[in-house]
């Protein structure tokens, strides 16, 4: 963690700005599997609190949350625990590819970014967000910036006044190889603007 902050400080003054304001940024973490990878699809385009009280009923329902209890449930019983019909459909199909051995999550720690990406990417409803966030939360990646995340898009444009994708993409090449540091920097001060504490 040092090594990168100390890169990105160095690097950049705005990183310098942000570590004199707020010290070491938060960081969040998950475990990997199954599990962590349900609530991501549940909080695609939603808010975190929002996905989390679905992933509650859900919950509350099957008792526990697991490839087999979800994939024997219909998609109506899954919409009745506040999951929309198209989720529904992704948390299916991950079940699928679970029980049907196409996706060993336990080998992906083992692989790199690039495979864990192609092994992720073929599961419906599982894109370049959820993947990016699995890959910074539960693998614990370092050099992942979620370039389809609102927040850390608007906290860029804010910060540094990058406005197109194009700009955006180049500019955070400079912050390889540590571009999740980066990313934990803009996520942290995204919320202490908005007086949010983490939710993890």
């Amino acid at each position: 963690m040092k090594e990168a902050i100390s890169f990105l400080v160095e690097k950049d003054q705005v990183f310098k700005k942000l570590y004199e304001q707020y010290g070491n940024p938060f960081i969040p973490s998950r475990p990997e599997g199954f599990q962590t990878l349900c609530k991501l699809i549940l909080e695609q385009q939603v808010s975190i609190e929002s996905a989390r009280a679905c992933y509650q009923k859900l919950e509350h329902f099957l008792e526990e949350v697991t490839p087999t209890t979800i994939s024997i449930i219909s998609i109506e019983e899954l919409r009745n625990c506040s999951v929309s019909r198209q989720k529904a459909v992704y948390l299916k199909a991950l079940s699928d590819a679970i029980l049907n051995e196409s996706l060993i999550l336990e080998t992906l720690s083992q692989k790199s970014d690039d495979e864990v990406r192609k092994e992720l990417i073929k599961i419906k409803g599982i894109g370049n967000w959820t993947i990016d966030v699995y890959l910074l939360f539960s693998l614990q990646s370092e050099d992942i910036i979620p370039l389809g995340d609102i927040a850390v898009i608007n906290t860029i444009k804010e910060l540094f006044g990058s406005k197109t994708p194009e700009e955006i993409a180049a500019l955070s090449e400079n912050w390889k190889p540590y571009r999740s540091m980066a990313t934990f920097f803009l996520w942290h001060h995204y919320l202490e603007k908005r007086n949010r504490k983490p939710i993890v």
